[in-house]
């Protein structure tokens, strides 16, 4: 599978947020559907880990360094669904579109540099797609700001906590939830 296959996968996870948006599935069903999606995830993992199954699928989809951890798409809904109970549809659907659509343009842009680590004119790629969503969804200048600059940073970031990758799935949509609902809760 190639990059440009992966980021279409990635990006497809905007038809959720998006069918709320435009009326289609109320709050509640989005809600239910990530923890049934959380659900079918973690044990598609459980599976994968431990050995019990070796599809495909996986080996395209999933990264050398997802090899013996949790994958990304895994830390994607995990993280969706943490976010959409944790904070309202004002704060969780920009964060949401976040990482549904500004980390793999990023991902993109960055490839298109050849080079592992994420250059500056990328991260502030990342920040003004971050910023269009936020605002086009109505989240007030400030509070999009700390969301996009969550994200980016998140984005930008690779920690490695005892040998563990901290993929940016895990922490776009929550960080820059937070960092909105912070925001608005201190202005």
């Amino acid at each position: 599978m190639s990059e440009l296959d992966r980021r279409l996968v990635h990006a497809s996870g905007a038809l959720l947020p998006g069918a709320f948006l435009a009326g289609v599935v109320p709050w509640p069903a989005v809600q239910w559907l990530l923890v049934a999606g959380s659900a079918v995830a973690a044990a598609l993992e459980a599976l994968r880990l431990s050995g019990y199954v070796s599809w495909r699928i996986f080996d395209r989809l999933t990264r050398e360094y997802e090899q013996d951890n949790p994958a990304g798409y895994a830390l994607y809904v995990f993280s969706w669904t943490a976010t959409v109970w944790l904070f309202d549809p004002p704060i969780a659907v920009p964060a949401l579109l976040m990482l549904a659509l500004a980390d793999p343009a990023s991902g993109l842009l960055s490839q298109s540099s050849g080079l592992e680590t994420k250059q500056g004119w990328v991260l502030l790629a990342t920040f003004g797609i971050c910023m269009a969503i936020a605002s086009l969804l109505d989240v007030p200048p400030l509070a999009a700001a700390a969301g996009a600059l969550a994200a980016t940073v998140a984005d930008g970031a690779t920690p490695v906590v005892r040998g563990y990758v901290i993929d940016d799935n895990a922490t776009i949509s929550l960080g820059s939830a937070a960092a909105m609902w912070l925001v608005l809760f201190v202005v």
